[in-house]
């Protein structure tokens, strides 16, 4: 799709009704069909936008994706809805009226924030994807508050805003980019916006070194439903500050800067902190909170003699510890009736569906496997979640 607006006259939006549910499969049959009384360019382009829109869906919802519009890349880079939101809700509590939103992609970012009450510049210098911008807002009937302006976010005077939002490129020819500086635009940059407003937020990948973030910044790590989707890096708020937020909530947990948590023997029950909570680098502080320590000094895991809820890690009760054996494992899952099999690995070489095929699994009951290390020998971890149903117990493995 290199030009929106053939989809937006009432030949192309009745097109986009028809094709609307097509299933990957009937496309064919479906485009054989409309081509007879409509341009193929316009039918490929109408089918083309169905398939995004419904890719959209696990990110903006029904009810949103089939209004919108999507370019590919809008639909890989975009932040989810969910993501958007929280923080578009932490710059409302911060006072913030009006944001640039620079390197506005499809508009997503935008629209959470004029959700929020929030009056958004949102720039970008792809033609098309401004277009699209400028489309959605209009079809969510944001208009009033989002003014999309197709520019080089290097070239905007973001003087007169009360916040900077940057969503840099981080995808290049070759596949994603790693090097902060090899955004598009560069960090660099970014962090130059962030330090003329009086706020902004950074969003950069989960993966961004610590090392990296600015001084004077907050770095706050977001996991939506268990994944981990960014890393936000904040001016501002509370310089030097680290924070791991889980969504739906919000739950937030702050760093304290504890010390990193000694090892102990595996207790009778282990703490999977959530992903958001390890790129955060506070497994220190879920340790401090069910009163555990670490299983090895290289590996997030936190061990513990008693059951203490936390929303920031998610429990198991070990029944059963074997040093790395395929076969032993195989015996005892097949004593044990276990055909409902979950496998983790943390510290491992080894791939959970290589596992799987080896053990073959079989029977009623659930299980949970730790590939993982113990003081540094390689060592398998068998139990069941916390208040789990149908786990296969048992005793203490040697």
């Amino acid at each position: 799709m290199n030009d929106l607006a053939p989809l937006l006259t009432p030949e192309g939006r009745a097109l986009l009704d028809a094709v609307r549910d097509t299933a990957p499969a009937d496309e064919l049959a479906v485009a054989t069909r409309l081509r007879r009384d409509h341009p193929a360019a316009l039918v490929s382009a109408a089918l083309g936008q169905a398939r995004l829109r419904q890719r959209a869906v696990a990110k903006f919802g029904a009810r949103d994706a089939e209004r919108m519009f999507f370019t590919p890349n809008g639909v890989e880079q975009s932040t989810r809805a969910s993501v958007a939101a929280h923080r578009a809700g932490r710059l409302r509590e911060l006072g913030v009226t009006s944001v640039a939103d620079l390197c506005c992609g499809i508009g997503g970012d935008a629209v959470a924030l004029a959700r929020a009450g929030i009056r958004v510049l949102a720039v970008d210098r792809d033609p098309l994807t401004a277009a699209v911008a400028r489309e959605n807002a209009a079809a969510l009937g944001l208009s009033d508050l989002i003014e999309v302006r197709e520019a080089d976010v290097t070239d905007v005077d973001t003087a007169g805003y009360d916040a900077v939002f940057v969503d840099p490129a981080r995808r290049g020819g070759r596949g994603r980019v790693f090097d902060p500086e090899a955004y598009s635009p560069p960090l660099s940059w970014a962090v130059s916006a962030a330090l003329r407003a009086p706020h902004a937020a950074l969003k950069v990948a989960p993966g961004i070194p610590h090392e990296a973030v600015p001084d004077g910044a907050e770095a706050e790590w977001i996991s939506d439903g268990g994944d981990v989707k960014e890393a936000v890096l904040w001016f501002g708020t509370t310089p030097g500050a680290v924070r791991a937020t889980l969504l739906p909530g919000p739950r937030t947990l702050l760093g304290t800067g504890l010390p990193d948590p000694g090892v102990r023997p595996v207790g009778r029950f282990l703490y999977e902190p959530d992903g958001a909570v390890i790129r955060a680098h506070l497994v220190a502080e879920v340790a401090r909170e069910v009163d555990g320590g670490l299983i090895d000094e290289t590996i997030a895991y936190v061990t513990a003699d008693e059951a203490r809820p936390t929303p920031y890690a998610t429990a198991y009760e070990i029944t059963d510890r074997l040093p790395f054996n395929v076969k032993k494992l195989k015996a005892l899952l097949r004593e044990r009736e276990v055909g409902i099999l979950t496998v983790k690995k943390r510290g491992s070489a080894v791939e959970p569906e290589e596992l799987r095929k080896k053990v073959k699994p079989q029977g009623p009951n659930a299980a949970t496997v730790f590939l993982t290390r113990v003081a540094g020998a390689p060592t398998m971890l068998i139990g069941g979640p916390v208040g789990g149903a149908g786990t296969a117990g048992g005793g203490s493995g040697s």
